[in-house]
């Protein structure tokens, strides 16, 4: 399938594409020095919710489609040079609403879920 939307993101920052299905992605990073908050290597979580905004936007996947509000839960650490895989799908869709359930595993343990609320445009929203 082709991506559709978010076609500039920088993956080193949002990780990369590795499935993506009608109402289902799964994007891949691996958290670098760059994201660091600190000296002992942990991650800010402006970056695995970047990367779960991310897979929501592409299980969507649509040219328009921009994030309304999100509901989410940090449930452990993330540390530089961890392997995350972020896990979306679209589990409702209501006029030009779209719910999307993500979950962010970091060697197969669960380190963040979320439920977005996306919107699909008639028209970018920028124009």
């Amino acid at each position: 399938m082709e991506v559709k939307t978010h076609e500039k993101i920088d993956p080193r920052l949002c990780g990369t594409p590795a499935a993506l299905e009608r109402g289902y992605s799964r994007v891949q990073m691996t958290a670098s020095t760059r994201m660091c908050a600190d000296a002992s290597g942990l991650v800010h979580g402006g970056f695995v919710f970047g990367m779960a905004d991310y897979a929501a936007m592409l299980a969507v996947n649509h040219p328009n489609v921009v994030l309304g509000a999100a509901e989410v839960k940090f449930t452990r650490p993330v540390r530089t040079g961890d392997l995350l895989v972020a896990e979306a799908r679209v589990t409702g869709s209501e006029g030009k609403k779209r719910l999307v359930s993500v979950t962010v595993h970091a060697g197969g343990t669960s380190v963040f879920t979320g439920l977005f609320t996306c919107f699909v445009l008639e028209k970018h929203l920028l124009d």
